[in-house]
């Protein structure tokens, strides 16, 4: 995971939201869950710095078009995405709580009606 913190400076809120609602469809339910419980687990006070720097580089890697594998290739675009999301995920792991989890399904319901 040392390698993903090199994306944490393509995060911020504003583009995390612009590219979760260009592609929506594209990234797919899990992508999307994943991403979005990272995202909620960084809003929680008691989070520590080193599992915020992960989460930021791994959702700044989903931010980034110009990625390992292009997020414009159809249905490859995001594996790996999707990947280092859940690599993200399991290191912070035991910051996800029903809390996020519910708030993540919220917003993916949302976005994907």
């Amino acid at each position: 995971m040392a390698d993903i913190k090199k994306y944490e400076e393509y995060y911020s809120n504003e583009s995390f939201m612009d590219k979760v609602s260009r592609c929506a469809a594209m990234a797919g339910r899990e992508v999307l869950l994943k991403a979005f419980q990272l995202y909620y687990v960084l809003g929680k006070p008691d989070v520590p710095v080193w599992a915020k720097g992960t989460i930021m580089g791994a959702i700044g890697y989903f931010i980034l078009p110009a990625d390992i594998v292009p997020d414009i290739l159809p249905a490859a675009g995001y594996v790996d995405d999707l990947e280092v999301l859940a690599a993200a995920l399991i290191t912070v792991s035991m910051y996800v709580d029903d809390e996020v989890t519910a708030n993540a399904e919220k917003k993916v319901n949302q976005l994907l009606g």
